[in-house]
């Protein structure tokens, strides 16, 4: 039979996570569990449509990111924007505008050994992987969206369930 394992827990929208309330510093990373934002997944059969509903600029090409806004497939974007912020939610339009805040949480890598940390579960070739791009994928088996916001400096968007693994996950790079 195993054993439970205390682990300090942290209330994200009102739901505890087995995460550290601070920022974990391994070899070369820093891990850091970010607070919430405002999330939104947007579906539309066009960028333009999309941007004219929200008002703002979203990118068209996949993989793109513009300002809060990463294109994930040829009709998905999600916006990833300060706390509070609300978009319009285009009734009777052809679009889909969610709040997905409350879906999942994103965990910060940043340093020297990001790339090395998150390449040790990823498929994707992370150091050929620009600044500015985002993508889903997944690490090991769990579904994340990676976004890059500098060479060594990414977020991975996690669904809440699958957070306290995928954080114990990164954090057994540096010890292994």
């Amino acid at each position: 039979m195993s054993e439970a394992i205390a682990i300090p827990a942290l209330a994200v929208a009102g739901t505890d996570l087995a995460l550290e309330t601070h920022a974990v510093t391994g070899t070369g990373v820093t891990l850091v569990l970010e607070e919430p934002a405002s999330r939104w997944s947007l579906r539309a059969r066009s960028a333009d449509a999309l941007a004219a509903v929200i008002g703002r600029g979203v990118p068209a090409r996949i993989g793109d990111t513009l300002d809060g806004v990463a294109c994930l497939g040829p009709d998905e974007w999600l916006a990833d924007l300060p706390a509070g912020t609300v978009l319009p939610d285009g009734a009777g339009l052809p679009v889909s505008v969610v709040d997905v805040s409350s879906r999942g949480v994103v965990i910060r890598l940043e340093g020297a050994g990001a790339v090395h940390t998150l390449a040790s579960g990823c498929p994707l070739d992370l150091e050929r992987f620009a600044v500015g791009r985002a993508t889903r994928t997944v690490f090991e088996t769990v579904e994340v969206i990676v976004w890059r916001e500098a060479a060594d400096r990414f977020r991975v968007f996690v669904w809440r369930s699958f957070a306290p693994w995928l954080w114990h996950a990164l954090k057994a790079v540096e010890r292994g």
